[in-house]
């Protein structure tokens, strides 16, 4: 008893250290929340007897939250009280009762609070039917251990920019992620989940130690048979409503008989054990090529929507990267006739005994419902103009019946990683839409997990804008602010990766025993649920070079434009004998919408002179009210005293804008400060918001149609979301 009290008071000045580490009391305590949030979840693997402490200490101080004016405790304690019971080993039906009654009561709270709290009130309405439920269902679906084509499948696929991310780095990664693979094997995840599923469901009436050993002299044949039985039971006792907990009990304790047989019983004392909670198994994958991101999303849907017998008759041809504009290289690989060969084409036959054919699919057919749920997946109300950022709904119209595969995508980096993803997800979003056939569906969740990259330099040293600490991570520094608990636990991981990274190796010491990072990011997968959308915005390029055609590039985050130096003509010797202040600037013609909340703002054109522009995206404040652009130039000006300089104007915010330059000198545009993503010789240029690719491949098609007779253009298009937005996913999305 005086060991429980003892632990009850430590686990309650960890969970207040965490509350004051969010309310900020304390510069030094800005980092804690996270490694003390990290440390808390680490006591369940010491003692597997605190479940019901830390539980019932985080369920009190979330009624003590919801009672007064603390509001802001209410998501980071629900994730840590969430994967608290996932992780522990039993838990009491009153704490069980307790969770789910506060789960309900948050649900008059506004989003993302009812959001949340609906979603946990779910499941522990099943966990507290069925124990072992959210441990199950996580370490299945994260191992794919149930190879069946009903059921969901998960994929986590990490990115890193070698030429962004430092070689230490990727090495670091590297090393863990096989380590965390090699240590928790398929047949050991399968032995973790039969043993937790058992012992959460009969506590201390189970041998758990026994029950593992036996296991552990098993086959892997055996282990599969078994763990078909726990998930057979489960689902039966998930699937019914009358059952109870004692049901559910009794079958675990026949499936238990059965595999600690008679011979095998002793006479001790049962103790709950501890049963680790594997990470997930992430890919790691080194981003060298741009449609590398397209690919690995082949691979994986086609691996999970065809059958075994299909997998093994079916090698997938190499996937060359066709061209945005030509549909020349592309290779067919669906098949319309019957596979008989009477009723292939007939064809002159050079070598009559070789009649092959090359892999393929047969052709299914496909519902315009589904056409349109395929084609139709960001958020209803995502217009230019709108409120900032969406939160808390869901990127998809509602799948029917079948589950689609969802492969998570982390990119590792900062904004540069961040504006290439966003061309990446472009690109597989203009196939998509191309080509419904062959993209087979998936849902996509993306992760952002800052990291100090490689420094670029700038084109050139004409544009001196203010640099702030976090230049490269203006999005997740933003994320930070509408989510504190995202900034508690992840935006902090941006230094410490790049320390523990350069920190050498222990040569005693296993690299899977203290996985700082892996545990972190898989808390991370597992609880940020939350979507954050991001507009991304298409470029219009034109060249001063008339020979050469326009190009159209997107970015998310920023766009830098610089004045370039022309070649040295009789036309400019006059230029010396005038300042440098006209020298440093050119004249630039500005057309733009302004952008206002009624989403009815009108066109306006300005001509001035400067040195180069900053088109920024991402909003400075999580105050920021609407999906815009913010323009900020450097204007040529002269002081008090005659000296000459640069100024910084900005305060124009726009939905869409388009600059040409009014002299011999070019621009040179910069895409999310990626100084690879470079265009020069620059004469003019459009930004506005980036289209659906499925809304404008239906507006095009339906246009066609129309002949022309000027009507307003209907179809499909009309019922599809007209901007492409980037979901990145947080843990409470936008607190407002």
């Amino acid at each position: 008893m005086d060991l429980s009290a003892t632990e009850a008071d430590m686990v309650h000045q960890k969970v207040q250290a965490i509350l004051r580490g969010l309310d900020g009391q304390h510069a030094a305590l800005r980092s804690d929340p996270g490694i003390l949030r990290w440390t808390l979840h680490k006591s369940l693997d010491r003692n597997p007897y605190s479940g019901n402490i830390v539980v019932g200490v985080l369920i009190k101080e979330l009624e003590k939250a919801e009672l007064g004016d603390s509001l802001h405790y209410i998501i980071p304690l629900l994730h840590t009280l969430m994967f608290a019971i996932t992780k522990a080993a039993f838990i009491s039906d009153e704490l069980y009762e307790r969770v789910y009654v506060f789960c309900k009561k948050i649900l008059t709270l506004p989003k993302p609070y009812c959001t949340i709290g609906l979603d946990y009130a779910q499941r522990i309405k099943t966990e507290k039917k069925v124990p072992g439920f959210s441990y199950q269902k996580m370490v299945v679906s994260e191992q794919n251990l149930k190879r069946d084509v009903s059921h969901q499948q998960d994929k986590v696929l990490l990115f890193l920019d070698p030429g962004l991310v430092s070689e230490a780095v990727c090495n670091t990664l590297l090393r863990e992620t096989q380590a965390g693979q090699m240590s928790h094997t398929s047949v050991s995840c399968m032995r973790y989940v039969i043993a937790n599923s058992i012992q959460a469901a009969l506590g201390k009436d189970c041998d758990n130690a026994l029950l593992q050993r036996v296991l552990e002299t098993q086959t892997t044949e055996e282990v599969e048979l078994w763990l078909q039985e726990i998930l057979s039971a489960v689902e039966r006792s998930e699937q019914e409503g009358g059952v109870n907990r004692r049901r559910h009990s009794e079958r675990l304790r026949e499936i238990y008989d059965k595999i600690v047989t008679s011979p095998h019983k002793e006479d001790t004392e049962s103790k709950l054990q501890r049963i680790p909670l594997p990470t997930p198994n992430i890919s790691v994958h080194l981003w060298t090529e741009d449609d590398q991101l397209w690919k690995e999303l082949m691979i994986f849907t086609r691996e999970t929507q065809a059958t075994d017998a299909e997998i093994e008759s079916f090698k997938m041809p190499d996937l060359a990267m066709d061209s945005e504009g030509s549909e020349q290289n592309r290779i067919s690989v669906w098949s319309n006739d019957s596979g008989i060969e009477r009723d292939l084409p007939v064809v002159e036959e050079k070598e009559p005994n070789k009649l092959y054919r090359k892999p393929c699919i047969k052709k299914k057919d496909l519902d315009p419902s589904i056409l349109l749920q395929n084609l139709t997946k960001a958020p209803k109300g995502s217009r230019t103009g709108t409120l900032q950022r969406l939160s808390g709904q869901s990127t998809e119209v509602p799948s029917g019946p079948d589950r689609l595969p969802t492969a998570r995508v982390i990119i590792l980096g900062d904004d540069r990683a961040l504006g290439r993803l966003a061309k990446a997800y472009y690109s597989f979003r203009k196939r998509e839409a191309r080509r419904p056939h062959r993209t087979l569906k998936a849902n996509l969740q993306f992760y952002c997990i800052p990291v100090h990259g490689e420094q670029s330099h700038s084109l050139s040293d004409v544009v001196r804008l203010p640099v702030s600490p976090g230049e490269m991570h203006e999005l997740s520094r933003y994320l930070g602010q509408v989510d504190p608990w995202y900034d508690r636990n992840i935006s902090t991981l941006c230094d410490r990766i790049s320390k523990l990274a350069m920190m050498p190796a222990c040569p005693t010491r296993d690299a899977a025993s203290d996985p700082f990072i892996l545990d972190v990011a898989s808390y991370y997968l597992r609880f940020g649920l939350q979507p954050v959308y991001f507009q991304i915005y298409n470029v219009k390029i034109h060249f001063r070079d008339l020979t050469l055609e326009p190009v159209e590039d997107v970015f998310l985050t920023e766009l830098k434009v610089e004045i370039q130096d022309c070649a040295f003509t009789k036309l400019n010797t006059i230029t010396r004998k005038k300042t440098l202040v006209d020298f440093r600037g050119a004249g630039i013609q500005v057309h733009y919408k302004k952008a206002l909340a009624s989403n009815r703002g009108k066109d306006a054109s300005m001509v001035l002179r400067s040195a180069g522009a900053v088109i920024k995206a991402i909003p400075n404040k999580d105050t920021e009210a609407l999906v815009c652009l913010n323009i900020c130039t450097d204007e040529p000006m002269k002081s008090s005293s005659g000296r000459s300089g640069l100024g910084t104007s900005e305060g124009l915010k726009v939905s869409s804008v388009q600059m040409r330059s009014l002299e011999l000198r070019t621009l040179s545009l910069q895409m999310d400060k990626d100084s690879r993503r470079t265009y020069t010789n620059v004469s003019s240029f459009e930004v506005a918001p980036c289209q659906e690719p499925g809304y404008s491949l239906q507006k095009m098609r339906a246009s066609r149609g129309s002949h022309g007779d000027g009507k307003e253009v209907g179809g499909l298009s009309q019922y599809m979301t007209k901007s492409l937005l980037l979901p990145i996913n947080t843990f409470a999305g936008i607190i407002q």
